[in-house]
């Protein structure tokens, strides 16, 4: 589906000759990925927990891969209705009845007020580039060979280096896709020079091969059986692997690259860029380390310790460098690596509590990730006829990329309550479930890796993951201060306060123009698919302590199949 979806775009691009609107490509590119999902969600219900091998062992599929394919079909979904839709419309009261709606097209004269001529909907390749990365990172879940291995996230990889650049007239975005497809290239060697000791040393560059050599070495007796065998090598060849890894998803000590990427790039790219990448390692990397952790090597020394070791480097610098961040997408590119300093540490423990909680904490932070970002943009939106009227109006002024990025500055939202009251409280319950403030899912995800860890005996990391937890409530809270605190910063420019705009009113049946209806700014509102978006997307963080059992029941039995199988 999704290489039919590809073609499809492709063939479409050639023989358009309308090359101004990319709306249609992404609406088309969310009905097949829709699609996808419903094709993969059939195929799972005939798959035993055990899986199936695709194409000669190149690929897996499993319960665990099929339900993260699902994952990150949903989540592309809900990113491509960025550019899917306008993202503000007209809102008359007459005609905001369900018959207006099915019967009638409104029309505006002035399609600038609603911001109908943006940059994100002049580019149709946006889309195709997407599904390419989208490939990549599902054919990563289930790859079960080092050469699809690394095929896939060098896919994966040129994609989001090309998306980070797409904005071709964004001097930034070309800097920051630049670094970003530099450090990529370098975390790539690392990738294939420890897949080439791998294969060196075991003869094979099929996965379960390796997986089998490991239990060899950690259960024979007799060592001569394997006197060719170096077991060391899989410590070290995983060891560089593990880099690579974690250098192209931003995590301590590898991480310095991500800030500047993510501040840098347009905020719809920083969303998709943000959450799909890292959701593909990890759950790539579940099984690496499920199956690879206990070499047997006389000093005793597992490639883990590696994960741990960057966990907790990840919870000290994702939460003090924060605490200096005055724009918005650098405090969110170290809040995510804070974070990942907790999937990591679920991780590394490796136990059946650990993985669920892994499982789980994967998935919500990804939800609230998704919102965060949804709403960073929608502020964005609603604040296009506003102007800044503070003394910091030259420096916002100034800033570059403001048609891409339009809130850059943590103080651009200072009370922005009083202007979008809903919008500003689901801001605020996403940074508390990022803080972990119960009832909310962000207290339960972080509760269940805590507890495993102490289970596993991690202590010291334990408590530095719940010091850094708090200290990290600190940057949270003083964005919610400035929303619900702090004086209005922006109103409407006053050459917009009086203005008269006009629209057209045709009728479907009739087809000519009926009416024409003057409306004026304060009628321009929020599209439906960003305000049900951020609704719903809420209301799971919120209402989850009342129905908890699905998505624990599947994290317990997703952990239950890798353990047994």
């Amino acid at each position: 589906m999704m290489l039919y979806n590809i073609l499809l775009l492709l063939s479409s691009n050639a023989v358009t000759i309308k090359r101004d609107k990319s709306l249609l490509y992404c609406r088309v590119a969310i009905v097949m990925l829709i699609f996808s999902f419903i094709n993969i969600f059939n195929l799972n219900v005939a798959f035993s927990y055990k899986g199936i091998g695709l194409y000669g062992g190149l690929f897996i599929a499993t319960k665990i891969t099929q339900i993260f394919h699902m994952f990150i079909l949903a989540i592309c979904v809900v990113i491509l209705q960025l550019t899917a839709f306008y993202p503000r419309k007209v809102w008359i009261i007459n005609f905001s009845t369900i018959y207006g709606a099915i019967s009638k097209v409104f029309t505006p004269n002035d399609i600038d007020t609603i911001n109908k001529n943006a940059e994100q909907f002049k580019i149709i390749e946006y889309p195709l580039i997407i599904l390419f990365i989208i490939t990549g990172a599902i054919s990563l879940v289930s790859s079960s060979d080092l050469v699809s291995i690394f095929l896939s996230i060098e896919l994966q990889s040129y994609g989001l280096y090309l998306v980070s650049t797409i904005y071709r007239n964004s001097e930034l975005s070309t800097f920051a896709g630049l670094i970003y497809f530099l450090l990529g290239g370098l975390s790539s060697c690392f990738i294939l020079f420890s897949t080439s000791l791998l294969y060196a040393n075991s003869g094979t560059t099929n996965v379960d091969g390796i997986y089998l050599l490991t239990s060899l070495c950690d259960t024979t007796q007799d060592k001569s059986a394997l006197i060719d065998y170096k077991p060391f090598y899989i410590n070290i060849s995983v060891l560089i692997m593990s880099v690579g890894f974690l250098f192209k998803m931003s995590s301590a000590p590898f991480h310095f690259w991500s800030p500047d990427v993510y501040d840098a790039i347009p905020t719809i790219v920083t969303t998709f860029v943000a959450i799909v990448a890292k959701v593909s390692i990890l759950v790539f990397l579940l099984e690496l380390v499920h199956y690879t952790s206990n070499p047997y090597l006389p000093l005793n020394f597992s490639w883990k310790f590696s994960l741990l070791l960057s966990s907790l480097l990840c919870l000290v610098i994702g939460t003090v460098l924060g605490l200096t961040q005055l724009r918005i997408k650098r405090l969110f590119a170290y809040s995510t690596i804070s974070h990942l300093g907790f999937i990591l540490l679920a991780l590394a423990v490796d136990n059946i509590e650990s993985i669920q909680s892994f499982f789980f904490y994967l998935m919500q932070y990804s939800l609230s990730n998704l919102n965060a970002f949804i709403i960073v943009n929608s502020i964005g939106f609603s604040l296009y006829p506003n102007t800044d009227n503070t003394v910091s109006h030259l420096k916002n002024e100034k800033l570059l990329d403001k048609n891409y990025s339009p809130i850059q500055l943590i103080s651009q939202i200072k009370g922005y309550f009083y202007i979008n009251s809903y919008l500003s409280l689901c801001l605020a319950l996403t940074l508390f479930s990022f803080i972990g403030i119960p009832p909310l899912v962000g207290f339960f995800a972080k509760q269940m890796v805590l507890s495993s860890a102490l289970d596993g005996g991690y202590v010291f990391i334990t408590l530095v993951a719940i010091l850094t937890s708090v200290i990290s409530a600190v940057y949270y809270l003083a964005v919610i201060k400035q929303i619900f605190f702090e004086k209005i910063q922006d109103t409407l420019k006053p050459e917009l306060k009086n203005l008269e705009l006009t629209g057209k009113v045709e009728e479907f049946y009739e087809f000519y123009i009926q009416d024409t209806i003057n409306f004026k700014v304060n009628n321009v509102i929020l599209s439906n698919y960003l305000t049900i978006t951020i609704s719903n997307l809420s209301l799971l963080l919120v209402l989850f302590i009342f129905t908890p059992q699905e998505i624990l029941s599947m994290a317990n039995i997703l952990a239950l199949i890798l353990f047994k199988s």
